[in-house]
């Protein structure tokens, strides 16, 4: 899958440093070729031969190499992709702070190549807020961040840190190396996150999405080409880059701005979790504990993407369904009540799938009666999945 690709692998100084060997020759089984560069810490923890048998190519850690004045800037130069696997939160921060202290940190300055980041580190340090700034931080300059896994960290705590597996690493990287132009010329509208309706100044009605199913299909979008229009609900998430972000609070805000940017796209993703129901009136006062509220009446929201099938037109429409019961029978009928191309559900009572989970665990639905069951994967990986199931329904241009 990767034939003729070269990819630069840069490794750290962390514990998981050794499974850097299994990602490095799962990269050469799938025909890359793949430079080593390893930090001096890494050096520590894996030995160079190892890796320069797998790689066969010499593997290097030195700044100063006497054979070549500026290997910080030749190494990369005919890279295809760079991968940081396993990357320590230190080497994270030298990152952002664009710190040039050895060979790897230097080439990444010069380096013009998509770089890919795959922490691993002890829960506590995950968490920590600098390196959460430091995350954010990377992924607004397009740093694409493969998430840590959580299980037991070599501190002997649970928790998440663990270097995500091999293969969710391979993945990532045979997506991004097969596919930056597969949905070049289009247009692709993602609506994601809650929606908030206010009961009073203070006080609403949502639900428990995050907003990252969205999120990650607007990233995934983009990365695969396509000019991408992010229409949000409230989200604490950060903006993918080359995203264009249009921010909504309530359900008749993001009808009415879904409803507006409709029309320029050729694809229309409806990932948000929009709430059924509204109060039927809004104090304009925060409503005092003292005063009582007997009862809360409210009424139904409009459902945007059934308006929005009547201007469908040629557009590819794909809706989310969550449930509880019956999963398969309300997913069916919501396609084509509504008039989609691909609906995909979940239960969102099963573990590792539903909202504010960073894994999903799905089955995608079409219009001409295909069901494809999904395994729990990350949310990141699942929209890659999504978006080759519409290339597949997209009639040819």
């Amino acid at each position: 899958m990767l034939s003729g690709k070269k990819v630069l692998l840069g490794i750290t100084g962390s514990i998981a440093a050794y499974k850097a060997i299994q990602i490095l020759r799962d990269l050469t089984a799938e025909g890359a070729e793949v430079q080593v560069v390893l930090t001096p810490a890494a050096c520590r923890f894996v030995p160079l031969l190892t890796l320069q048998v797998f790689s066969g190519k010499p593997v290097f850690s030195d700044l100063f190499d006497p054979h070549d004045k500026v290997i910080h800037l030749t190494l990369s130069q005919d890279a295809h992709l760079i991968l940081i696997a396993p990357a320590t939160a230190d080497f994270i921060a030298k990152m952002t702070a664009g710190l040039a202290d050895d060979l790897l940190t230097s080439l990444l300055l010069s380096a013009s190549a998509p770089i890919v980041v795959a922490p691993a580190m002890d829960i506590g340090m995950w968490e920590h807020p600098a390196v959460q700034r430091n995350i954010a931080i990377l992924r607004e300059w397009g740093v694409h961040i493969i998430e840590p896994e959580t299980g037991p960290l070599a501190s002997g705590k649970e928790g998440k840190g663990r270097l995500a597996d091999e293969k969710t690493i391979l993945e990532g990287i045979v997506t991004r190396l097969k596919a930056s132009d597969r949905l070049k010329g289009e247009v692709i509208l993602v609506t994601a996150g809650p929606t908030h309706e206010p009961i009073d100044p203070v006080r609403f009605i949502s639900n428990r999405s995050s907003g990252r199913m969205g999120y990650a299909l607007a990233e995934a979008a983009y990365q695969w080409g396509a000019e991408v229009i992010l229409i949000s609900g409230p989200s604490n998430l950060s903006v993918p880059p080359g995203v264009r972000r249009i921010s909504v609070r309530t359900a008749e805000e993001m009808k009415k701005e879904t409803e507006r940017h409709c029309p320029a796209a050729s694809i229309v993703i409806m990932a948000a979790a929009v709430c059924d129901f509204r109060p039927k009136t809004v104090s304009f006062q925060k409503i005092k504990k003292n005063t009582g509220l007997q009862s809360l009446a409210i009424e139904p929201t409009d459902d945007i993407l059934l308006g929005l099938s009547t201007i469908k037109g040629k557009k590819l429409f794909v809706g989310f369904s969550a449930e509880t019961e019956n999963l398969a029978e309300n997913a069916k009928k919501k396609l084509y009540a509504k008039g989609l191309d691909l609906i995909v559900a979940n239960d969102v009572m099963q573990e590792g799938a539903g909202f504010d989970s960073e894994t999903n665990v799905v089955q995608l639905f079409d219009k001409k009666g295909k069901n494809i069951n999904i395994p729990k994967m990350s949310k990141q990986l699942l929209a890659y999945r999504i978006l080759e199931e519409i290339l597949r329904l997209k009639p040819p241009a």
